[in-house]
Order: structure tokens, then sequence, then C-alpha cells
């Protein structure tokens, strides 16, 4: 027990005790609260990976790889059409928001810092990053769709870019200013304008943790499923090279069907939530990784 403090006569000593001894329950009470909420969401988290494992290798065949999707009703059949699909609209999408991304990010750290465009576009970028994505596939319906006439995959590119963008700017820029300022001045010490000391000295320094933003934002946007219903739709067979019309991809195909009467649809349902799980924890670990090479060094 621990000492009562000298000042304190013998009648406050036994209200000292008694404060000590409810805090010391107030303590064994929380860590046991949070030890068993931690189980409850471990158990619920293990759970439905462990349902989609059972489920998802039963349902996995080459077929998966090679076939596309088939129609209502139909036997065997295949995920390639999504697959691709899927890969090509991340692909865009991740393309759209790098650049963007990284320059917000880098102006943020490096120009702006604590102006009061800085601090607009920081309040805009973290609304950005708690919106809905359905309120960003929406916009994007109302921006792009509907002017266009069609669904397309262009309009699911920039929902998904808009939706990365984010998460990438907050990285740059928290990247960028862990980098120490005697590097910086180092560099203007030599003569090197602003922008050179950026591109030779700071993104070098940065590199690793900037690509761990990028990768971050590619496991963000790869199974949305949301702004793709209202941009990209669907489609049962392989998209045309502009892009144009629906633009079959994994997520719809996995909405769509998960919610069929059809037990093939079902099985392939499950077989494309396995996939893309398998995606995205490659990619969390791969950014788990790279951000630890980069504290490490």
């Amino acid at each position: 027990m621990a000492a009562v403090p000298a000042h304190l006569s013998a009648c406050e000593a036994v209200p000292w005790r008694r404060v000590r001894r409810q805090r010391r329950v107030a303590d064994r009470l929380m860590r046991v609260l949070c030890v068993a909420f931690t189980a409850v969401g471990v158990f619920a988290l293990g759970w439905i990976l462990a349902m989609l494992a059972w489920e998802g290798v039963h349902a996995l065949s080459p077929r998966i790889f090679t076939e596309a999707t088939p129609g209502p009703g139909s036997e065997g059949g295949g995920l390639a059409n999504a697959i691709v699909g899927s890969l090509v609209l991340t692909f865009l999408g991740i393309a759209i928001a790098t650049p963007i991304g990284v320059m917000a990010g880098t102006y943020l750290a490096e120009y702006g810092k604590a102006s009061r465009l800085a601090t607009t576009i920081r309040f805009v970028n973290d609304a950005l990053l708690s919106a809905p994505s359905i309120l960003i596939g929406l916009f994007v319906y109302t921006v792009m769709v509907q002017p266009m006439g069609s669904y397309s995959g262009w309009a699911g590119a920039v929902a998904l870019a808009i939706i990365a963008t984010p998460v990438i700017v907050r990285t740059t820029e928290d990247m960028l200013r862990l980098v120490p300022s005697t590097l910086r001045e180092a560099g203007a010490a030599l003569g090197a304008p602003p922008a050179i000391v950026i591109r030779s000295i700071t993104w070098r320094a940065a590199r690793a943790g900037m690509v761990t933003g990028i990768v971050l934002a590619l496991a963000r946007i790869a199974g949305e499923t949301a702004p793709l219903l209202f941009t990209a739709l669907n489609n049962s067979s392989w998209f045309n090279a502009n892009l144009l019309g629906g633009v079959s991809n994994l997520p719809v195909t996995i909405f769509q069907f998960a919610l069929s009467p059809y037990p093939n649809w079902q099985q392939l349902a499950w077989a494309g939530a396995l996939l893309i799980t398998v995606a995205i924890l490659a990619l969390s670990v791969s950014a788990r990784l790279l951000l630890r090479r980069r504290t490490t060094r």
C-alpha cells in the first residue's frame, strides 16, 4: 500500500486511503471493461474472417480468373472481367489522386504552413476524409453521369480519386513535416531554390512515408462499392476500351451476386469477397512494412 504523505494528520489519513482504494477499483474496472470489449471485437472480426475464408476457399477455382461472369441462372462462369475492371478503375483512380494529393500535401507542409488558405485546405481535406463514400458517388453522378447521359468507368475513377486524395494529402503533409529542417537549411545554404530542395532533398527523405500513404489510399478504394453503384455501375461482359457505359467491377458484382437467389452467383460472391479481402490485407501489410522501414531509419 502506498505510504500516506507525512503532512497529513491521523484524521486525514483515513480519507486518503479511501481515495486510493477507490482509484484502484476504478482502474481495475476500466481494465476489465477494455479487455471485455476488445475480446468482443476480436471475436466478431475473427468470426467474420473465418466464415469468409471457409466459404470463399470452397468457392475458389481456376475458372474464377479465366471466365467472365455468368448470366442469371447459368452454371459455371467466373469473375475475370470483374477483376480486370476493378484493377483498371482502381489504377485510374490512384493515378488521378496521386499527383493531386502529393502536390497539395507538399504545399501544406512547405509553402502554406499556417496560412489562412492552408488552414482552409486542411479543413476541407478533413471533411473529405470523413465524408460517406455514397455522397461522393452521388456528387460524381450529378456532375458527370447525368451530363454524359450514361454510366462510365471515367466517372467511377473520378469518384475513387476523390476518396483517395485526402488520404494522400494527409500522409504526405505528415511525412514532410517529419523531415528535419536542417536538411532544408543545408540545401538553401548551397544556393538551391525551394523547388529544388523539395524535389531533391525533402521528397527523397520522406519517400517511404509518401509511398505508404499512396498504398493506404489504394487499399481504401479497392473495396469501395457505393460510389461505383452511381458511376461505373456494372456489366456482365468485358469493358470497352473507351470505358463508356457500365464497367464490370468486383465490388458491385459481389453486391449484386450476394443478393441474388442463384446459388452459383452466391458462390461467386463469396469467392470475390475473399479476393478483395486478401488484396486489401496485402496492401495494408505492405503499407505497414513501408512505414516501419521509414521510422526505423
